[in-house]
């Protein structure tokens, strides 16, 4: 965060530690998951800045109790803050629920005096934290935040009454913004739709059927490569995954990792321009997913989870391209058996049935032209709604930069110091001790053995 300098009179520059009452983290050991049971938190189940309950896994109630008392359970207004794997996922608990965290999340429990829950949850999810939070990361395998380097981290501290306004106005721009993002993601589901109904309407006319087999003059499945064979260093050539295949017909060869292969296997797995990828193994939802190589790609080889098509030379490979993407093909590709509960295969048993319409040279070439003409107004405006989405949040950060420098909301000179707070509270506490007598421990009581 800014140093004490750069911030406004009246304001602190502290120590994350000196504004809470407690910083500690989860459990340290993994206890036996149950049915029916505690929710059980880790960092997977923190999500839009609150937790999932859903899916986290449950605990006994003996474990629970034995996990509470090492203080693994957060209470409310407590601040959860993702220290390990995936650094910096918050959450604030406003609510009262009997729960247990893993040792991956740090609970913060700020002191009521001193700071609001609400103003230190905003301060976790700035980027100038977050920031502070990377620099201390350790470790190698697992990248980490010790418990130790996350109490130094600081903060800039308002006073308590300009906290209030400053939340409200976080709060308020914040709803504002949503309501934008909401309307953005509306926007693009809208597109969804249209683009469905612009295959739809491009086929729907044509009687003419043939099996995909029936169209097919080569096939093929990719090149198989284990992820310790594969590298981002540019060593070998282009390696083509699922993730380069999105949903809307496009391969993508900006981001890919290479890998090393022979003349034989670059010869057999290169990709050509008109050639037709099916992802052939992916979750139920992203299965059967299909990309057509636009332009001339050499040097450039494919994966396993892909199928490649090169059709006959009377089809337009865009004609039978933007088939295999349209809603009633992805459907049909969907309804097949699960290899596992989370992961569907398709087979060329199961694509090559599946039946295409057809149609003379001439009227492939002129759908091919209107769909692209329809669908390229699409991307435009798809380009404008990521841009915007990006936007948002760049404007979300420059408001919690704003706010924690002091720029958001005007000071109010009669609001008492955060300096002089904290020194009263402090004063507070050492007076605490010394009122409280020490406690004395209980000892063992020996009990005398009775003779009969």
């Amino acid at each position: 965060m800014s140093e004490s300098r750069e911030i406004p009179c009246g304001w602190a520059n502290v120590k994350l530690s000196n504004v809470c009452d407690k910083i500690t983290d989860g459990s340290h050991f993994s206890p036996k998951s149950v049915d029916i049971g505690f929710p059980y938190v880790t960092v997977k189940d923190l999500k839009n800045d609150t937790i999932d309950f859903s899916k986290c896994l449950k605990i006994t109630k003996k474990d629970y109790n034995n996990l509470s008392k090492n203080d693994c359970n957060p209470l409310r207004n407590d601040v959860l803050f993702s220290k390990d794997g995936t650094v910096g996922k918050v959450a604030l608990i406003n609510y009262d629920l009997q729960f247990v965290v893993l040792s991956s999340l740090a609970i913060l429990r700020p002191h009521p005096k001193i700071i609001l829950s609400e103003y230190l949850f905003y301060i976790l999810k700035s980027t100038q934290f977050l920031l502070q939070a990377l620099n201390q990361k350790k470790g190698v395998a697992i990248r980490r935040i010790i418990l130790r380097d996350l109490k130094e981290i600081n903060l800039n501290l308002p006073p308590l009454p300009e906290q209030h306004r400053i939340v409200a106005k976080i709060e308020d721009l914040f709803s504002s913004l949503d309501k934008g993002i909401e309307s953005l993601k509306t926007a693009q589901q809208q597109l969804k739709v249209y683009r469905q109904a612009v295959l739809k309407w491009a086929f729907e006319e044509l009687k003419s059927e043939r099996e995909v087999e029936e169209i097919t003059s080569e096939h093929s499945i990719g090149l198989v490569r284990s992820n310790n064979q594969q590298n981002e260093k540019g060593i070998g050539l282009p390696y083509i995954k699922m993730n380069n295949v999105d949903l809307n017909g496009n391969v993508d060869f900006t981001k890919v990792v290479f890998v090393e292969v022979n003349n034989d296997e670059a010869e057999k797995y290169a990709l050509k321009k008109g050639d037709i990828l099916i992802n052939t193994r992916n979750s139920v939802e992203l299965v059967g997913k299909t990309g057509i190589v636009r332009e001339e790609k050499p040097n450039c080889v494919f994966n396993n989870n892909l199928l490649r098509i090169r059709t006959k030379s009377e089809y337009n490979p865009l004609f039978i391209g933007y088939q295999l993407i349209s809603p009633w093909l992805r459907k049909q590709m969907v309804k097949e058996k699960k290899a596992t509960t989370n992961v569907c295969a398709l087979y060329q048993r199961d694509i090559f049935p599946l039946r295409v319409k057809v149609t003379d040279s001439i009227k492939q070439h002129n759908i091919v032209a209107e769909i692209e003409s329809r669908l390229s107004v699409c991307d435009k405006i798809e380009e404008g709604i990521e841009h915007s989405l990006k936007q948002s949040e760049a404007l979300r950060q420059s408001i919690l930069k704003k706010a924690f420098e002091g720029k958001l909301v005007p000071q109010d000179p009669s609001d008492e110091p955060a300096s002089v707070l904290l020194d009263r509270i402090k004063a507070e506490r050492e007076q605490n001790k010394k009122e409280t007598p020490p406690r004395r421990l209980a000892g063992k009581t020996k009990t005398k053995k009775v003779k009969s």
